[in-house]
């Protein structure tokens, strides 16, 4: 039975200012399929068929909540997190009555499976007997790929209405299914309201039309506009946190992300293109092809177009289709073609619905659970094999032991062992110190031993470096000498403990000492160390550097405290205090500082120390001119167009320091009255911010700063700061480096431009690419590295920095260093044989970024111009770069000559 047309009135309790004609398509996927009416179906809950209408969060759980009613014993719902415009996220697990009935007893045996150091080959061989298959559909991270939530309803209904059908009955049989049907609910929820705001008498195909134009910021993120699909290594989101602990307590042996692409595409399915991460296994690899031909043979059935193996890959680990991967699942993306409407035109001039794009992916889900079914033994018998060869590369690999002391900033450490923890890796903690490899550790080090089934997502995320296939690369450079784009689908480097800033050691034996399982906590109870002999304390101090210290500084300030901050380093008591470290008074402040101390070191981690008098044997005292009052600075935040995820800038201030933001449109920022604030922030954009801002804006802007305001503008933003003419910075950005020959070409290029030129003659394939070298133009654009920054010490903005940083570098900023007379370059990178810290950098790009700012500051007048040249908050997942960032948005402030 073929799908038909036909034309349905807007569901009922639709909050539309108007009722719509849509036009839909009846859901048959499977021939001659008999549905069980005693299930409810779309229409008899929502009042439209599948593909009729976009279904909002509620409707979507409306309809869930149905199914379970009617199939109590068939159907469980499981609460996973809460968003943060509190909606909440689940998933539903559908399985035979029999398999329900005893899910917590196959949920241990998973985790039996999952640990062959407690499970031997036999118990295993007898628990792969009785375990059913497991899958895992996740549907919609970016909410504005709309189609997968609709065609997760409909794999639903077809599991339990169909159930005397052949093939629904081997799925039950032999497997249990596991649907997320909505894993970015804010962002769907923001795409629907636009959508149906903006929703006629009927669907318009014409994708210029209001309907599928979205306004800023769109769909595709969440509250904090995070792609979601790239924060499963960070965590930084309560979606993904609450997702991954759900997955490792099933450990399902098959994950797909279902996902949409350009409307004028099909379908994508696995095999996946190069290029895959090392780390993943052969046997991996091999399955995608047994779920791609399932697809196709369904596709092909239903005369769909698809295509495999192109785009998508499997480097990065950080998606939702690659982060299974390394706890033994065969992880995989499907994409479909987007209709961002009910109805859209393609530029061949075919017209796809909605219905159409839901039914391809209700055909993908159920096919991939089919091979699930049909593969059962296999999956689970190589799911063991895979968490038993990871033990054993640990115990043969050439490293066995990976330790990070916490130098140089113990809370950074702390959120790492966290971090990787709550993935799955198990992490350790020495109670009391040790030695390794020939190196001396003290108490409070972390430890993980890599002979454990983790051992692969281990390396993944700790290795300084995972290198690409040799062959995509050479193919890359070959594409790139043709200025074709590179075939680089995201970062090329992710090490955790570089971005982290904190010290890791590996080493090839095995530890010995006293251990116990790492806390998961982000943040350990700070110390707090009281006078000696129990002395009043004149003053507290807290050494800055740290992440405890800056939300420390935040919260003190937010507390109404007296701060203040050292710019030069000093010496008391015998011990050595790092520029920028914090001063609180007791004369400044109320009676009560020491109980509000002790719980603030407490709730953010920072190390306290209380002191019987303020003489320093070395440095500046306490009233010195080098140590200034802290303000609680006022900040204010681009916000809308043509700014790119201005919320992951306001997710680092409010929720990981605990500061609030106010967002303000850009183009209020023409008009606004920004007196009132101290510092603002000009996030990444995908636009001009001279556009936005106009003259007027740009002129009230410089004003600002000159009276007194702090600027910092992040990554691709700063090429405001260059436009000379604008009169706010004496940045410059470079262009790409050429040979004097080629300046010298280009200068005459451009000054003899005639309908004609001298001939020439080509005596070789070398000279003609000589010869298609363009005469000008920008550097070539970097996926994502980690690079190498070195900091000027004398400047207080690198305040509690260490030496060396690395930050991410993508994109082709370039700017030139500032003259002494202009500024600082507070942080540059390092020269060009150490600037690479991870990844792959273009060797032209290595060359020309060496010695060039990361950072610079420029005093105007009363204010500073900050320029950071690479985002330190993109993705919110560079903690090593916080301090940084805190120094700018609050040590400025405290230095600009205005009175607050």
């Amino acid at each position: 039975m073929a799908w038909t047309r036909y034309l349905s009135a807007a569901s009922l309790g639709l909050a539309m200012l108007a009722s719509a004609s849509l036009e839909a398509a009846r859901p048959v996927a499977w021939p001659d399929v008999q549905y069980d009416a005693s299930v409810p179906s779309f229409e008899q809950v929502l009042g439209y068929a599948p593909g009729g209408v976009i279904s909002s969060h509620a409707q979507t759980r409306q309809y869930f909540d149905a199914l379970q009613s009617a199939r109590p014993e068939q159907v469980r719902i499981v609460p996973y997190a809460q968003s943060w415009e509190g909606r909440e996220l689940y998933y539903v697990i559908i399985g035979s009555a029999a398999h329900m009935a005893r899910l917590d007893s196959i949920q241990a045996d998973l985790q039996a499976l999952a640990d062959p150091r407690k499970t031997s080959a036999t118990q295993a061989k007898t628990l792969i007997e009785k375990l059913p298959g497991t899958a895992w559909l996740s549907y919609a991270v970016h909410g504005n790929e709309i189609s997968s939530t609709d065609a997760a309803m409909m794999t639903a209904y077809h599991l339990l209405a169909a159930e005397r059908d052949a093939d629904v009955k081997e799925i039950l049989d032999n497997t249990l299914v596991f649907i997320d049907p909505l894993q970015n609910p804010d962002g769907r929820d923001r795409f629907v309201n636009a959508f149906r705001e903006t929703q006629g008498l009927i669907p318009d195909t014409d994708r210029y039309s209001a309907e599928h134009d979205e306004p800023w910021p769109n769909g595709r993120t969440n509250h904090y506009h995070f792609d979601m699909n790239r924060d499963w290594i960070a965590l930084t989101q309560p979606e993904t946190r609450g997702r991954i602990e759900a997955l490792l307590s099933w450990y399902p042996l098959v994950f797909v992300d279902l996902h949409e692409m350009g409307s004028d595409s099909t379908y994508y399915f696995a095999p996946e293109t190069v290029p895959f991460n090392p780390h993943i296994d052969a046997a991996q690899r091999n399955k995608l092809t047994w779920f791609g031909q399932n697809n196709a043979r369904w596709f092909d059935q239903f005369g769909i177009d698809y295509f495999t193996r192109e785009i998508f890959d499997a480097f990065y680990p950080g998606y939702g289709a690659s982060w299974p991967l390394y706890y033994g699942a065969v992880a995989m993306t499907y994409e479909q073609a987007s209709v961002r409407g009910l109805e859209v035109r393609r530029r061949d001039g075919e017209e796809i619905s909605y219905a159409e794009s839901v039914r391809n992916h209700f055909l993908s889900s159920v096919s991939t659970i089919q091979t699930v079914a049909r593969n059962r033994a296999a999956m689970l018998n190589d799911f063991y094999d895979y968490r038993q060869s990871a033990i054993e590369a640990g115990e043969k690999g050439p490293w066995r032991s990976y330790i990070f002391s916490g130098q140089p900033d113990p809370s950074a450490a702390q959120k790492l062992a966290a971090l990787i923890s709550r993935q799955g890796v198990e992490v350790q903690q020495a109670t009391a110190a040790f030695k390794a490899c020939g190196k001396e550790y003290p108490a409070g080090s972390f430890a993980i031993d890599l002979a454990q089934p983790s051992h692969r997502l281990a390396r993944t995320l700790l290795d300084p470096d995972v290198a690409l296939d040799s062959n995509f690369v050479a193919e890359q450079e070959r594409r790139r000498e043709k200025d074709l784009p590179d075939e680089i689908y995201d970062v090329t480097a992710w090490s955790l403990p570089l971005m982290f800033n904190v010290d890791m050691d590996r080493c090839k034996q095995a530890l010995r000492g006293n251990f116990v399982d790492a806390s998961q906590d982000w943040v350990r109870p700070g110390s707090f160390n009281a006078t000696d002999n129990g002395e009043k304390a004149v003053a507290y101090l807290a050494p800055w550097g740290t992440q405890a210290a800056a939300r420390l500084l935040t919260q003190s300030l937010r507390a109404g405290l007296t701060v203040k901050s050292t710019d030069k380093a000093f010496v008391k008591s015998g011990r050595e205090y790092p520029a920028g470290t914090l001063i609180f008074s007791s004369a400044d402040n109320p009676e009560n500082l020491q109980q509000q101390l002790r719980q603030l070191g407490s709730d953010t981690g920072a190390d306290i120390v209380a002191v019987a008098n303020t003489w320093v044997e070395e440095g500046p005292n306490f009233g010195s001119d080098h140590v200034q009052t802290m303000v609680a600075p006022r900040i204010a935040l681009a916000w809308d167009e043509p700014t790119f995820a201005p919320g992951q800038t306001r997710y680092v201030l409010e929720r990981q320091y605990g500061y609030p933001v106010t967002p303000i449109r850009t183009d209020a920022l023409r008009r606004a009255d920004l007196s009132r604030y101290q510092v603002l922030i000009l996030p990444e954009t995908r636009g001009s911010y001279s556009s936005a801002l106009g003259e007027s804006g740009v002129q009230r802007l410089r004003q600002w700063i000159q009276a007194g305001g702090t600027l910092i503008t992040l990554g691709n933003a700063t090429r405001l700061l260059a436009q000379s003419n604008l009169g706010l910075s004496d940045l410059q950005r470079e262009r790409a480096w050429q040979s004097e020959a080629t300046n010298k070409l280009a200068k005459a290029a451009e000054s003899n431009k005639k309908p004609t030129v001298t001939g020439t003659r080509l005596e070789s394939s070398d000279a003609l690419r000589q010869h298609l070298t363009p005469l000008s133009e920008g550097p070539d654009n970097v996926a994502g590295v980690l690079a190498n920054t070195q900091r000027d010490a004398d400047h207080w903005l690198a305040a509690g920095l260490p030496q060396a940083l690395t930050v991410l570098l993508r994109g082709n900023e370039v700017y030139a260093p500032l003259r002494l007379d202009q500024g600082s370059n507070v942080l540059f990178y390092q020269g060009a044989d150490d600037i690479l810290a991870s990844g792959h950098l273009w060797e032209e790009n290595r060359l020309q970024l060496a010695y060039k700012p990361y950072l610079t500051i420029e005093p105007k007048q009363r204010g500073y111009v900050i320029a950071f040249t690479a985002d330190p908050n993109y993705r919110a997942y560079l903690d090593g770069l916080n301090v940084a960032f805190i120094n700018a948005v609050f040590r400025a402030p405290a230095h600009a000559a205005v009175v607050h």
